[in-house]
């Protein structure tokens, strides 16, 4: 009986189960602690001085102001960076406070300690930098073309991706053209660039952080303070949303160097606007598409141009491209492809990781281009993308064959076929509060109409292109108080979207015990790559999948009898001829299992420079979304009425948390679909608070019915696909299609503003 009950209690949280997340109750009461909330009794402040300009050169730094101020502790320039005063993801090619150049309004020029932040504010005052300012470059498809001054050298193209199948020459006797524009969004995430940096007695430094990807950011940090890796121990702080933002370095080394420096803990949180200028955002696109068909609507040849304004510095612009490029016709079968992909160096923000990657930007423009296609063939919108469908055992423009499920024609039959929103039943206050403007009862129904819109989209999930993509996890398996209990440990970023949730599912399953625990995340055990790329479920889920597996062959090895006869469940040995045969804790006694693995997927290879041509990406995921939407087309303003979606996980692990995720994915595509944009002019910032950059709040996300297929991945842990970026893709360019339905406008920029439609 009390095996039974064990048993049911493991099932209840292991592998398609839905248990509560271990700091959802803390986050709920405000009790979480964040980066922004860490604290050193003996603690300093930071803060850092920015370039008011997006192009200048730097005429002569005067700190003498600052260092004279009570309470401040320490002053530094480039000139007391000790290693490499270059950083960067992909290439180093960003500064650490600039020299001779700023290339970006926010770029850090000085940085100070002083004993409060207000002392550090004023401290920042007394510094005077002379520039000479200098014209910024700020076209980007200008840029891609070579005009302009180059801002690097070797030039302003970051990267050129180019693809090619099939005849260059093909055609079609129905073609479609369109040039399309993405503006540039925020991660917009709510908890702040910050962390604490603490001197250590062995002259290192130990840094706790909200980031992404811990390695990488001991990596840069090492190379500018000169120091070896052992001696710059990283800790996660509590993460308040990433989605991108953070895999690149804000604060990490400026809070290393005043701590090293003044011999002090130094704390460094970014206000709001500080944070604009202090993270990456989503690359701008300029997308032109040349779609030719024949006259069933069934494609011959894609032909695209792609230009991604990375900013002033590389990031992580030239992988993007990457993905721009070879996912650039989206989910579909096309026998003949050209397509030219370049992301350049511009004075704009620097842009890199941003949810989606490079996919979301293509999407936009080719589902666009597939509702064009489908009005000249006079097909119906859902028709014309099942007629084309991408299916297993077809191949990508790539080359690559794809090898596993690829249900794009049943994910749109699944969302057409759901039912529809109802029509508003009558003009009452409710009714009215439902239109678009009617909270601020700018309307009483009149010019609404509504229209409905669709789309899918196509993502690549985990590292790509060649890239040695790995995680590093041990599991460690003893007896405490009489019960067998599993440790975990990983260097995986928990960002919100709820790994340390799956993690113990994991072992749950691998292990048949109840209680798990997970140690924190730090750079004593090997990498886990960033969390990003939908990848972390997957490749450090196949590493605490394997450690686990380890442990238990370990333990099974231990009674004598063929393990293939045994399974673990509910705390204790199960023989398939005998029944119970063991509980774990006796077999384990005081002994202590402990495995750490380092485990990698299936290889990926750089295509090839000229044509593409190669077995780019380990794994695709898919979506679709019908869109309803309710137009104001007299005060040119949107209701999304409904957004729902249909999306292929392979096998949901955690069905809530899928849940999340494509409910999550889903709002970020509505925002850059009718409000989220930072808006630049000359390079600089005008909208740098979450009062001017609008994000969708409760009142803008509709309802949504999700269908979730699970066409298992035979190639991946326990079939599963990554979750957390496809809704994101298909939901913009699904919300846009609805509005063009309703407006008959051609509507080829997002977000869509008012006077799109007006």
């Amino acid at each position: 009986m009390t095996t039974t009950a064990t048993s049911t209690r493991t099932a209840a949280q292991g592998l398609g189960s839905s248990p509560a997340r271990p700091d959802g109750p803390a986050k709920v009461r405000g009790e979480f602690a964040y980066s922004s909330d860490l604290w050193h009794d003996d603690m300093i402040w930071g803060a850092t001085l920015r370039s008011p300009h997006p192009h200048a050169r730097i005429t002569g730094i005067d700190v003498t102001g600052a260092v004279g101020m009570p309470g401040v502790y320490a002053v530094l320039t480039h000139d007391d960076v000790p290693g490499a005063n270059r950083y960067g993801l992909e290439q180093a090619d960003q500064p650490v406070l600039a020299e001779d150049v700023v290339r970006y309004q926010g770029e850090p020029v000085a940085l100070v300690a002083a004993d409060h932040p207000e002392t550090a504010r004023r401290a920042l005052e007394g510094i005077t930098v002379g520039y000479e300012v200098l014209e910024p470059v700020t076209d980007a498809w200008a840029a891609a073309a070579g005009q302009g001054p180059a801002l690097h050298p070797g030039g302003n193209v970051v990267r050129h991706v180019p693809i090619r199948k099939g005849e260059a020459g093909a055609e079609g006797e129905v073609v479609v053209t369109g040039t399309y524009e993405v503006g540039m969004q925020d991660q917009a995430f709510l908890g702040p660039e910050s962390g604490l940096a603490v001197p250590a007695d062995d002259g290192g430094v130990d840094l706790y952080v909200a980031t992404q990807w811990l390695h990488a950011d001991q990596r840069q940090i090492v190379a500018a303070l000169g120091l070896p890796p052992e001696r710059v121990r990283l800790t996660l702080g509590g993460v308040g949303g990433a989605f991108g933002g953070r895999e690149d370095l804000s604060m990490q080394i400026h809070a290393c160097l005043l701590a090293l420096r003044t011999g002090r803990p130094v704390k460094m949180v970014y206000n709001r606007e500080e944070s604009f200028y202090g993270h990456v955002h989503r690359h701008p696109a300029l997308l032109r598409y040349e779609h030719h068909a024949d006259r069933h609507g069934r494609l011959v040849h894609v032909k695209a141009e792609i230009v991604l304004d990375g900013g002033a510095y590389a990031s992580t612009t030239g992988a993007v491209a990457g993905n721009a490029a070879t996912l650039g016709v989206g989910p579909y079968e096309v026998p003949n492809v050209t397509v030219d992909c370049r992301g350049v160096y511009t004075n704009n923000p620097p842009c890199g990781a941003m949810r989606g990657f490079g996919a979301v930007q293509a999407a936009f423009a080719y589902e666009s281009q597939m509702d064009a296609l489908a009005r000249e063939c006079g097909l119906d919108p859902v028709e014309v993308r099942v007629r084309n469908a991408l299916r297993e055992g077809l191949s990508m423009p790539t080359g690559q064959v794809v090898d596993s499920p690829a249900p794009v024609a049943e994910l749109l039959g699944r969302v057409r076929d759901m039912p529809l929103p109802p029509e508003p039943s009558g003009r009452d206050d409710r009714d009215l509060r439902l239109l678009p403007g009617g909270v601020s009862n700018t309307t009483h129904g009149e010019g609404v109409v509504r229209g409905v819109g669709y789309a899918v989209g196509i993502k690549n999930i985990c590292f790509s292109e060649g890239f040695d993509d790995h995680s590093t996890a041990r599991v460690r398996l003893q007896v405490v108080g009489g019960e067998p209990v599993a440790t975990v440990h990983t260097a995986a970023a928990e960002v919100g979207q709820g790994l340390v949730t799956v993690l113990g599912q994991i072992v749950r399953h691998e292990l048949g015990i109840e209680r798990v625990t997970i140690e924190p995340t730090d750079t004593t055990i090997g990498s886990a790559g960033s969390t990003s790329a939908s990848r972390q479920t997957y490749v450090t889920g196949g590493a605490v999948r394997a450690a686990a597996s380890a442990v238990r062959a370990e333990l099974l090895g231990r009674l004598g009898r063929p393990a293939e006869e045994l399974r673990v469940d509910g705390g204790v040995v199960i023989s398939a001829r005998d029944g119970v045969v063991a509980d774990i804790a006796s077999v384990l006694g005081e002994d202590v299992l402990d495995e750490t693995v380092l485990w990698r997927h299936r290889p990926t290879e750089s295509p090839h420079p000229e044509t593409g041509q190669g077995v780019a990406h380990v794994q695709y995921g898919f979506a679709a979304h019908r869109a309803v939407v309710d137009v104001d087309v007299e005060l040119g303003l949107v209701r999304v009425v409904a957004l729902d979606c249909a999306q292929d996980v392979g096998r949901a692990l955690n069905p809530r948390a899928v849940l999340g995720q494509i409910h999550g994915g889903s709002a970020q595509g509505l925002g850059l679909a009718v409000m989220e944009e930072i808006r630049t002019e000359d390079g600089l910032i005008r909208n740098p608070s979450f009062t001017d950059y609008l994000v969708p709040t409760v009142l803008d996300m509709p309802p949504m019915s999700v269908e979730v297929l699970e066409r298992a991945d035979p190639h991946a842990p326990y079939g599963l696909r990554g979750v957390g970026e496809p809704p994101t893709i298909s939901s913009t360019p699904a919300i846009v299609a609805a509005i063009r339905a309703a407006t008959h406008k051609p509507l080829r920029r997002v977000p869509v503003r008012p006077e799109h439609l007006v």
